[in-house]
């Protein structure tokens, strides 16, 4: 039975990984990055301590529209956009598989801020991945304020649609293309 749960599991984070990073069209483009904008705009209008954070980042990568569903297995994927020093340099993507008790859907924005240099280059190069640990901070009203960079890196999510319940393992992988 593991062996069968593993296997799909992998099958799914493959599946995932394969969609390309950036929209095949100029309007494809276009919309991903309009999308970002006012997904960072309303963050930002939840979470006026969101802007600083952000304008002091070396760089952040805005997923306007994550979708998650999951039945026992359960995946994730979203495109998004990376900025650095504010401006526009590329597409990325997040895929998610995970494991474990849980069942629904759901949709949410995620906004990662980068302190270091270091740390925007490993997510450009691809060695960029969260484990199960990794824990994000709900955009809310004030809750920037408390946002920690663990190994210099800040993520933000805010809930879009949908009832999840999870207790589950699983990690996400990004890959990105420059513009």
């Amino acid at each position: 039975m593991n062996r069968v749960l593993i296997s799909s599991c992998i099958l799914l984070a493959t599946t995932l990984a394969s969609c390309s990073t950036a929209p095949k069209s100029e309007s494809g483009k276009a919309d991903i990055r309009a999308d970002a904008e006012t997904a960072l705009a309303r963050a930002q209008r939840n979470d006026p301590t969101l802007t600083p954070i952000l304008n002091n980042a070396v760089g952040y990568a805005v997923f306007p529209n994550v979708g998650k569903g999951a039945a026992g297995i359960g995946g994730a994927y979203g495109r998004g956009v990376l900025y650095e020093g504010g401006t526009f340099v590329g597409y990325c993507d997040l895929t998610q598989a995970t494991i474990g008790l849980q069942l629904g859907g759901q949709a949410y924005t995620e906004i990662i801020a980068f302190s270091t240099q270091d740390a925007i280059k490993e997510f450009k190069d691809g060695h960029f991945a969260f484990d199960a640990q990794a824990t994000a901070v709900a955009v809310k009203s004030g809750s920037g304020a408390n946002a920690k960079y663990t190994s210099g890196v800040a993520v933000f999510t805010m809930d879009e649609a949908g009832l999840m319940y999870e207790a589950s393992i699983g990690g996400q992988k990004f890959s990105y293309q420059a513009k």
